[in-house]
């Protein structure tokens, strides 16, 4: 860290029950910072977190217990400006914490305006749905003579029952006039870095700065992570529709084998949703949908059912409509090779070719009667849409949420609608992505296949389609094209 540089100290503070801790869950992007419960008197102490930024700095923050007893304190504080006149506001405020009381009485405001004054700046956080009260009038009264700067911050923003007006208006009566709205729940996309512009206003231009860097570097995580998460929605896609699996042809291996596709497609999709809810650091216990049981490693919704593809609205191929196969595409060729391919087998299977590439083995197979099983292009749009709802969603979602995320079927339809991050991909009904019917030829490019391997060609197709479910254009796709 830079030793020209303190940290800069931000004191959380403001009522019992308000979303103090979950306003700091959500800045610093972890469920596990401090209690949270529906009950007045959750935080009993300071708590601190540390930021560092990409240039190593430190930002402080520090989550501070609910003031309970302000209209008392005020009177107290008002008293002793009438026995000790003359005095700055943040005389008597230190003059109360050497005080029996602050260690008694007024323990918990105490210990609120002890940190307060170690630190920098505030911010005030407002449950917007209570209505404003005499003691919450009086609770910033207290606050501001402290002489810290304190930006209010109005919490439940998109709650029906918010007040946002009336606080406002309560605000601008004492002078506060700068205010953020930060929905600590659903906060907006850009919310977090508009908070920190915000509170850069109020501070000294050494401490401005600081907030200036966190701001961006907010923005700057903040967009990595939807491109991690949009490279890990195209491994899936490319895992899945490069896939390509043998078998025979007799009917109960075809169906055994394709249940083999089912679950191996099921875990890969469970798999990629653990993945991403990591990458925005959530945990399992976030994501409990009707359709997923994640612990149990086993899918509930049939991803291949062909209900499940109409209530997405995606039209059903016939592989899908074919009852026990569904959700398979099926290659047989037994008859129709031409001398000089029947030749080829010939050879290969008397051992004197020297090398069977992949298409002289799929000719094999063919001739034995075997089929290949790929995934149906309604699977993979199933997991498009499926997938890109979730990213949307945990986007959008702030670290004290403490209700599960739970996809409807009819709000995972609507991904490719809102127009939000698919490229133009109408994952429904419209043509897949051309990178997508490339890698079909490449059965090696599946990490679920056998024969996997590491190839830059593959990882190309990838950061190709990851970019297309982004929204933007690659641009390497001609050159992708043509190298495929």
């Amino acid at each position: 860290m830079n030793i020209d540089i303190a940290p800069l100290r931000l004191a959380v503070v403001g009522h019992t029950n308000t979303g103090k801790t979950s306003l700091l869950r959500t800045l610093v992007r972890d469920t596990s910072f401090g209690e949270v419960r529906n009950s007045p008197g959750t935080t009993r102490h300071v708590e601190g977190v540390r930021l560092r930024l990409s240039t190593n700095e430190l930002i402080e923050l520090f989550d501070t217990p609910g003031m309970e007893d302000s209209m008392a304190l005020l009177d107290y504080l008002q008293r002793l400006e009438d026995e000790r006149d003359g005095l700055d506001p943040p005389q008597y405020i230190e003059l109360f914490l050497n005080s029996p009381e602050a260690q008694d009485r007024f323990e918990q405001e105490g210990r609120v305006l002890r940190q307060l004054l170690q630190s920098d700046v505030a911010l005030y956080v407002i449950d917007v749905r209570d209505p404003v009260l005499a003691k919450h009038k009086d609770e910033l009264k207290v606050l501001i003579m402290a002489g810290k700067p304190i930006l209010p911050v109005l919490n439940f923003t998109r709650s029906p029952e918010q007040r946002i007006a009336e606080w406002r208006t309560a605000l601008a009566a004492i002078g506060l006039h700068a205010l953020a709205e930060f929905d600590t729940v659903a906060p907006t996309l850009n919310g977090e870095a508009q908070l920190y512009e915000k509170l850069a206003l109020l501070v000294p231009t050494q401490h401005s700065e600081q907030l200036h860097r966190l701001s961006f570097d907010v923005e700057q995580q903040r967009q990595q992570r939807l491109k991690d998460a949009w490279r890990i929605l195209a491994e899936l896609l490319v895992d899945v529709a490069a896939l390509r699996l043998v078998s025979p042809s007799q009917r109960e291996l075809l169906e055994k084998n394709v249940r083999t596709l089912h679950e191996t497609i099921r875990l890969r999709e469970e798999a990629c949703v653990k993945s991403l809810l990591r990458r925005f650091n959530f945990s399992t216990r976030d994501y409990l949908p009707d359709d997923i049981a994640l612990e149990g490693c086993r899918w509930e919704t049939d991803l291949f059912h062909p209900e499940v593809m109409k209530e997405l609205g995606i039209q059903v191929g016939k592989g899908v409509a074919a009852g026990a196969m569904a959700g398979a595409t099926f290659d047989l060729l037994t008859a129709g090779l031409s001398l000089g391919t029947g030749t080829l087998l010939g050879a290969a299977a008397g051992g004197i070719w020297q090398g069977v590439d992949k298409w002289g083995q799929r000719l094999i197979s063919k001739w034995r009667g075997e089929s290949e099983l790929t995934v149906d292009d309604s699977v993979i749009r199933a997991l498009a849409l499926r997938e890109t709802a979730l990213i949307l969603a945990l986007a959008d979602r702030g670290h004290a949420a403490q209700t599960p995320i739970a996809l409807s079927r009819a709000q995972t339809s609507l991904g490719s609608n809102e127009g939000k991050a698919t490229g133009g991909v109408d994952w429904r009904s419209g043509a897949l992505p051309d990178v997508l019917n490339q890698v079909r030829a490449f059965p090696e490019w599946s990490a679920l296949h056998s024969g996997y391997v590491v190839s830059g060609r593959r990882e190309l197709a990838v950061d190709e389609l990851a970019v297309v479910l982004e929204g933007g254009r690659f641009a390497g796709s001609s050159a992708s094209q043509s190298n495929l």
